[in-house]
């Protein structure tokens, strides 16, 4: 039987690292190769593109943003054949999705590899030392460092005009890649060095440095491949007094050999044709301004450049192609223009935040649920924000003809290829671009697969619409009787808490509802506490969480979301439940610059303060660390007992966050999954009604990962709602027992047992694509729903909760059936 793959957890005690080797394959110089555009945030604009170098047994990726592997697992790009992976920077916006992908690669069985990475020094270094906190030995990439731009205490030149490169970093017999590093020109760069993360200082030896992020390097790769080694003619070789054999493999290998027949030498051009030279593409990110400052000033790239009048010299290398990873806000400056312009017969490419690009989804199995779920529901899967910029003119190609692009410049689109090799085929390939889907064609689909679907959106709407009728029972309208009628008679009443509770009280969105890693149709973990107003909280934060809320809030509706985020809460050390982090706390420091803010709280485990502290070396993250262990209930117990409260400074710091967001205690407890693994409990502050009365905050409690516990329970009791893992089917006890998950007759059981007015289910394993097998025996009480991505609950909706269940199951009564063992890893996190 084939050994089933499986995905490792983060580093913990008892781990055993194994060695896995490192790829090594030998090439035809003469394999298919292209570059192809994996749009991963080019809707979202929240991390950078990738792209991949493709030969036919060799894989090479540029940048590893948050949502690579769901892309490519989307897009059936496979990932376990990728050998090398190059960044541009070393920060969230292009290595966020690192740490998720080593996981899955190291965790395919036999098949399992590490990949080598390069990067430059020594944000390479800081990234992996921070990631070695929560992935273990034997899941780490093999990295390489190249170029010596800052000293061990991260300073650098004054004169940051100076860019580094070319630095050969890889050479085989098919292609070789340089990297040129720029450094950002620190002559515009504000006064408060503090705030802008540099300033001038001075090394031991007294020369005057700048003191940079070493994410604020990036880098400009240069691949060229081979020559083609041209036609070898045996007769002319023949008719020079050579014979066959090894002195006819000297000569096509380049060398100069003697004739058998006369005293002369005879050379390779002799019996040959002159070779092709390989084609050439570059990769250019040049994030800011600032670098473009040193990008001008460099002539590394001189010998690529064709003069004005079409000319190049004798040495100049032809460029096919250049990729350009810059901003729009950068590629729009007339001087980055006329830059392009000197590769005069390169095909450019714009692969940076493009806004054409904005409202077309990349991960279209996820935006075609969004749509459906939308038209069956609204109020609980709100309009997804694709397609809104659709039928706008969006191109950033300016028309000022003072500062026109060079002709052959396209925006970049999802999945787009360039191809390098074969020669005959050089060029653009648009055949992988996927067709714009608009919402009225996914809802013609609908309509046609499930003709029932029309009636049941009535009968949805009409929850909300229509008063219960006296008997309790929520009666159809429709004429399906596969629908099935809910009784109230077992109900829970109405807690006091949501009793004219208004509709900007608070939301609960649900960001990422799956587990161990993204799949096509769920995120991994992540929860936002939408308080409106008064900010929000973020309950775990998985990979691609920045990326959710934008899918949910729009571009500039998520930039304010994370503006107001009064504290982010993370449950364990498990990947899947955080390595979104880092990107979100970066973000919002760019957003802030320049505002009076605070410094975020992150509330988390021991270790989760020991990665943040790491990564703080590499970007700003504007933050302050929380152990969940000094917010325990016996924590605020003595917090609130002191005589001078003052004295635990954070946990007053996390006091009056809560109290500013009118709420009353934020409570961690142990639960049982892996080592300081916790649940969280948050409750709101009481409130006036209109005639004075004292009514109760709500209180919502976010199981994380565990097994059923009393720790649980014991914080559950008379929650107004109960968020609970729900990873395995009953039928799958043992395996939720070893790997201390909980099925959903527990999570179910727990709720219920601690009188929990509602219960969400959530962190379904990704054996379920679309929706988890859950019995109608289940739902008995009605008390209980399923999680999907980007469905946010508001507390003035809690009653029609449960009633929503059987709607679902209607809307994928084709899709319940889980993904055969085989084909998914198994659920290890």
């Amino acid at each position: 039987m084939k050994e089933k793959k499986r995905r490792p957890e983060g580093r913990e005690k008892g781990n055993k690292p194994s060695n896995i080797p490192s790829k090594v394959r030998k090439m035809n110089p003469n394999s298919t190769c292209y570059v192809q555009i994996l749009g991963t945030g080019m809707d979202t604009q929240d991390t950078s593109p990738s792209v991949l170098l493709f030969f036919d047994k060799k894989r090479f990726i540029f940048n590893a943003g948050e949502g690579l592997q769901r892309f490519c697992t989307e897009h059936k790009i496979k990932l376990s054949k990728v050998d090398y992976i190059f960044l541009s920077r070393v920060c969230s916006e292009t290595a966020g999705g690192l740490s998720g992908l080593m996981l899955t690669l190291a965790g395919m069985g036999e098949d399992a590899v590490r990949v080598n990475m390069w990067g430059p020094p020594p944000g390479i270094d800081y990234l992996l030392d921070a990631m070695r906190t929560f992935v273990r030995s034997d899941a780490m990439v093999n990295n390489d460092r190249f170029g010596n731009s800052l000293d061990p205490d991260g300073r650098a030149l004054a004169d940051s005009k100076k860019s580094i490169g070319p630095i050969k970093i890889f050479e085989d017999g098919l292609v070789t890649i340089s990297a040129i590093i720029l450094q950002a020109s620190v002559d515009n760069e504000p006064k408060d060095s503090k705030e802008a993360g540099s300033g001038v200082s001075h090394s031991a030896n007294g020369e005057s440095c700048t003191v940079v992020k070493p994410g604020d390097l990036s880098v400009i790769y240069v691949c060229e491949l081979s020559d083609i080694q041209g036609k070898f003619y045996p007769e002319k070789a023949r008719a020079l007094g050579l014979k066959p054999g090894p002195i006819f493999q000297a000569l096509q290998a380049g060398n100069s050999v003697k004739s058998d027949d006369s005293d002369i030498m005879v050379h390779p051009s002799d019996v040959m044709d002159p070779p092709v030279p390989g084609p050439i593409v570059l990769f250019v990110d040049c994030p800011t301004a600032s670098h473009l400052q040193c990008l001008l000033a460099m002539n590394f790239l001189n010998q690529y450049y064709t003069d004005f009048s079409g000319n190049q010299s004798d040495t100049a290398k032809t460029v096919d192609c250049v990729i350009h990873l810059s901003p729009s806000s950068v590629t729009n400056i007339p001087d980055y223009k006329t830059w392009m312009k000197r590769f005069r017969c390169a095909q450019h490419i714009m692969a940076g935040y493009e806004r054409k690009n904005v409202g077309i989804p990349v991960l279209k199995a996820s935006a075609r649920i969004a749509v459906r779920l939308n038209y069956l529901c609204p109020r609980f899967f709100p309009t997804p924000r694709f397609w809104s910029l659709h039928n706008e003119d969006n191109s950033s190609l300016s028309s000022d003809s003072s500062a026109e692009v060079p002709q052959a410049t396209i925006l970049a689109e999802n999945l787009l290829k360039f191809y390098l090799r074969p020669r005959a085929n050089l060029g653009l390939d648009w055949s992988c671009v996927p067709d714009t889907t608009s919402p009225a064609e996914i809802i013609a689909e609908l309509l046609t697969e499930i003709p029932e679907i029309t009636d049941a959106a009535q009968q949805v709407q009409q929850l909300w619409d229509r008063s219960v009728e006296a008997n309790g029972d929520i009666k159809s309208s429709g004429k399906d009787n596969s629908i099935i009628r809910y009784q109230k008679s077992n109900e829970v009443g109405l807690p006091s808490c949501l009793k004219n509770i208004s509709r900007d009280d608070m939301e609960i969105v649900l960001l990422g509802t799956g587990s161990a890693q993204p799949s096509k149709y769920r995120n991994v973990s992540s929860i936002y506490i939408n308080l409106f107003s008064r900010g929000g909280l973020l309950f775990d934060c998985g990979e691609g969480t920045l990326g959710q809320l934008k899918r949910r809030f729009g571009i500039e509706g998520a930039d304010n979301v994370v503006k107001s985020l009064r504290c982010i809460w993370i449950s364990h050390i498990h990947a899947d439940h955080h390595s979104g982090l880092a990107r979100i706390l970066s973000f919002r420091h760019n957003l802030l610059k320049g505002i009076p803010h605070e410094r975020l709280l992150v509330v988390g485990p021991t270790r989760i303060g020991r990665f943040l502290g790491l990564y703080e070396q590499l970007e700003e993250l504007d933050m302050q660390f929380l152990d969940c262990l000094q917010t325990t209930g016996a924590s605020w117990d003595a917090f609130e007992r002191s005589v001078n409260p003052n004295m635990n400074q954070l946990l007053s710091n996390l006091n009056k966050v809560l109290q500013d967001a009118g709420l009353k205690r934020l409570a961690s407890f142990p639960v049982e999954h892996c080592p300081k693994a916790f649940g969280v409990a948050l409750t709101a502050a009481e409130r006036i009604s209109s005639v004075g009365k004292i009514i109760p905050g709500w209180k919502v409690v976010y199981s994380g990962d565990t097994r059923p516990c009393a720790e649980l329970m014991e914080a559950s009791r008379g929650a107004t709602v109960l968020i609970h893992e729900a990873t395995f089917e009953d039928g799958m006890l043992e395996e939720a027992v070893a790997k201390k998950h909980s099925t959903t007759k527990e999570a179910i059981e727990m709720g219920e047992g601690a009188g929990v007015y509602r219960i969400i289910l959530t962190h379904f394993s990704q054996r379920y694509p679309k929706i988890p097998v859950v019995e109608d025996a289940q739902m008995h009480n009605n008390t209980a729903c399923i999680a999907f991505d980007l469905m946010s609950i508001n507390m003035a909706d809690l009653p029609l909760l449960p009633h929503l269940l059987p709607y679902l199951k209607l809307l994928f009564r084709n899709e319940a059936m889980p993904v055969d063992d085989d084909a998914m890893p198994v659920d290890s996190e």
